[in-house]
This record gives C-alpha cells, structure tokens and sequence, in this order.
C-alpha cells in the first residue's frame, strides 16, 4: 500500500476476528515501530508483546476499552523509561499502526487506566521507574469493521472522513483560529 494512503486511510479497529498475525508481519510492525526517530535518539521505549489470549482477558480490566484487548490477535504495550517522552512514544504507535495498516492489519491505541497502571506494569514485569504510553491492539478486522484497501484513491478517502476541512485547520504565516 502506498505510504500517503496508508496515512490518510488508517482507521481504528475495535473488534477483530480469530486469525492470528504471522511472525513476519508482526515483526515488520515491532520493526517500524523500533526505527522511529526519537529526540537526542534515545530510544526510550521497549514493547512487551501479548500473545496469550487468557493473559490478554485477565489485563482487559486494566485498559479503557477492555473490548480491544480481550478480541484482539496481538496487543504491545509501548513502556517508556522516561514519561517526560510521550511523543516519542506517540511516534512509535502510529509507526506501528500504519505498519499495520499498510499489511492489512487493523489495530487501535488504548489507554490504560489510571487505577490500574501499577498492577498492570507489576503484571507485565516493567520497573517502577517506566510507565506504559499506550497498548495497541492488533488483529485483523471482523465484519463491519474498517479494512484497508490498498487500491484506494486517496482523494476519495479523504473525501469521506470525518475532519475539519484543510482550509479551516491551515494559516500560512499566520494562526488561523
């Protein structure tokens, strides 16, 4: 899929069937995900990858969407070392997101909830000092769920989404409210 459809396509994936994710496609999604740029390149997250489906059901709780978690194929948790980096972390998730996407893969970032972090981090080994950015959910899309489509016109996509139009959001030189 072209990387500019890929982008402007990308939808989020809340419900997702059986099939599993290959290896190899799941290392070229942790993969996009490593190569993303980081500030000073410090590369402060690592990924704990959720396989386990019973593993998975007993975290459900932990996150906003349990949903998403107890259906998917695969989730990550992204861990950063330092919290201060949230967009780096933010980079990382959409790498792997539109990875994802561009391999026929749906996915959908989650939070986990505030009450629940530290059981979580204690579930999935992470020391006190690191926080969970986000957990991604992976699968490939159930019926009625957006999918991706390689051959799409772009034009056409961003046709139909559901965003404020280019001139209302753009100043050039300055702010437009």
């Amino acid at each position: 899929m072209d990387a500019y459809l890929a982008v402007v396509s990308k939808r989020e994936v809340r419900e997702y069937t059986e099939r599993p994710i290959p290896d190899e496609l799941l290392r070229k999604i942790l993969q996009s995900g490593r190569a993303s740029g980081s500030s000073k390149n410090t590369q402060p997250w690592r990924f704990v990858v959720l396989r386990d489906r019973e593993h998975r059901r007993k975290l459900a709780g932990s996150i906003m969407a349990p949903r998403n978690l107890e259906s998917c194929a695969t989730a990550v948790a992204i861990v950063l070392s330092n919290e201060r980096l949230r967009f780096d972390a933010g980079r990382v998730a959409q790498n792997m997101m539109i990875s994802a996407w561009a391999l026929g893969v749906g996915s959908c970032p989650n939070s986990v909830r505030p009450d629940q972090h530290d059981a979580m981090r204690a579930d999935l080994g992470i020391p006190s000092e690191a926080a969970i950015a986000t957990v991604i959910t992976l699968g490939y899309p159930a019926p009625g769920q957006p999918r991706p489509r390689a051959k799409a016109d772009p034009e056409k996509v961003l046709a139909r989404v559901n965003r404020l139009p280019l001139d209302e959001i753009v100043g050039y030189e300055r702010f437009k409210a």
